[in-house]
């Protein structure tokens, strides 16, 4: 039980005060009936949680008349009478309670007994008591993954993709409810999260050999009915010259779907059916795919033919993926999806150029830029509000276009983030040398926004001064990551 002094002491004047005014003057009302008071509870049982409040109801009558309300609770710190006699100016026969008590974010108790006693102005009392728990169910489940918005499926002989999701909740799962109508099977399909408090989904689902649409709803409900639905746009179609393209650096799905942005990483669209990606190698034998949707290896996946590797295919059941063998060298690697082609070449760290105007760590930033006294190291790093109160870059040992959180940020799900990438400096220097993103809520590339950058470099400038403000979906603790070259970052889960 976490301490209540505070709110204690507080009550425990009030109280004091109350008696003092309300005790001394029953003899001077007769009785009408001698009867004791009548309390009638709302509700007898209350569920909260931590960081909410409770109310707690009911109407309390008396014949004689009503002299106070006494509610206490000893592991709540909770002892407070309300003197009906001190705050109105006639007596009252009878009277809602309505009592608001608010839980610390950080309470630990179970379960609590509040005891409400009701005196008359005879002395006479009645007593009944509120059980509050705290395993209370406020908050819908959490998808932690989920298909894309929008699905491509390629139309084959075998025109299939895997569905996949991951769900959660703070109290308990009931079911999921998978509707696709027009296909077999699916058009109204409940699996049972069977009270768990999280759930997992992956099954492979044939569509028919044609193009289509089809619209794909899938309801995760917990176990007193809180419902949150994700849906998508499934078209199932010949290949197409896809907007958007990833490459995947991870195995597994949970991967790709466990950071806050970043993985997978966006790649360039440079011509038709034509990716370009710039990917910095940080060890030997790295595996990547291409794909087209950034959830899930389904229903597309370019990687090696398994019977051919100089050549693209996009089934994810059988291409194998593409090696990277040197380390600590950036690859520039070009695919053509509707040829099945890829090629790749490699180019130095020395070789590579970011638009940080000076050397990092140096003593080169004046402040009036007039050859002054006032000079402050240049770094960058994170920054939620002013350039004073940036957390500063390590940069990379061996790659000084990299740089990172030397200590990882701890996020909380449904957490708002709202950042940017600036230089450090005491007293301003807004835009100097920063970075902003291509969309706010879904961050996937970081363009430069600085007023000062390197003469070397010729890299796209940012148009629009969109801070980085993704939402949190799993508690934990993340490490930022940031490539000044490339114009990438990523926050992924390191616990």
């Amino acid at each position: 039980m976490k301490n209540h002094f505070f709110k204690t002491m507080f009550l425990m004047t009030l109280l004091l005060s109350f008696w003092n005014v309300g005790c001394s003057d029953n003899d001077e009302y007769a009785d009408v009936d001698g009867a004791n008071p009548i309390l009638s509870l709302t509700s007898n049982a209350i569920q909260t949680a931590a960081g909410r409040s409770i109310t707690i109801t009911g109407t309390a009558t008396d014949n004689d008349g009503l002299s106070s309300i006494r509610l206490a609770c000893a592991e709540m710190y909770l002892d407070n009478t309300i003197n009906l006699l001190e705050i109105y100016d006639s007596l009252l026969y009878s009277y809602d309670l309505s009592y608001a008590y608010s839980f610390d974010s950080d309470e630990v108790g179970e379960e609590f007994i509040v005891s409400i006693t009701v005196t008359d102005v005879g002395g006479r009392s009645v007593s009944d008591q509120v059980r509050v728990t705290m395993d209370g169910d406020f908050a819908s489940p959490t998808f932690t993954m989920a298909p894309d918005a929008s699905i491509s499926v390629l139309m084959q002989a075998e025109t299939k993709f895997t569905l996949e999701f991951a769900v959660t909740d703070d109290q308990a799962l009931d079911y999921v409810l998978v509707e696709l109508p027009g296909v077999d099977g699916y058009e109204s399909y409940t699996v049972s999260a069977n009270g768990s408090s999280s759930y997992n989904f992956s099954e492979k689902i044939y569509l028919p050999n044609e193009e289509a649409t089809y619209n794909l709803s899938i309801t995760a409900v917990d176990a007193v009915g809180n419902a949150t639905t994700v849906e998508s746009e499934i078209s199932v179609a010949e290949l197409q010259d896809y907007e958007k393209m990833y490459l995947a650096d991870v195995a597994t799905v949970a991967e790709l779907n466990s950071d806050v942005f970043g993985v997978p990483m966006r790649i360039d669209h440079t011509g038709e059916y034509e990716y370009t990606a710039y990917y910095y190698n940080e060890t030997a034998g790295t595996e990547i795919f291409f794909i087209p949707q950034k959830s899930s290896f389904s229903p597309i996946c370019f990687g090696l033919d398994p019977d051919d590797n100089t050549s693209l295919i996009s089934d994810p059941d059988t291409a194998e993926p593409i090696v990277l063998t040197e380390a600590g060298v950036y690859y520039e690697i070009i695919i053509n999806t509707q040829q099945g082609t890829y090629s790749m070449s490699t180019y130095t760290v020395d070789e590579a150029i970011d638009p940080l105007p000076h050397e990092y760590g140096t003593t080169t930033m004046d402040q009036w830029e007039d050859g002054g006294s006032y000079l402050t190291d240049f770094y960058i790093g994170y920054c939620q509000s002013s350039p004073s109160s940036v957390e500063i870059f390590t940069q990379d040992s061996t790659n000084p276009h990299l740089f990172y959180l030397e200590t990882p940020l701890s996020l909380t799900a449904g957490e708002g983030m709202s950042f940017i990438i600036q230089n450090y400096h005491s007293s301003g220097w807004w835009n100097y040398c920063s970075w902003r993103v291509d969309s706010s809520s879904e961050p996937e590339i970081f363009y430069y926004y600085g007023s000062h950058v390197n003469s070397a470099w010729s890299g796209v400038m940012a148009t629009q001064d969109n801070w980085t403000q993704p939402t949190v979906t799993t508690t934990g603790s993340y490490q930022l990551w940031f490539d000044a070259h490339l114009g990438r970052g990523k926050l992924i889960l390191v616990e």
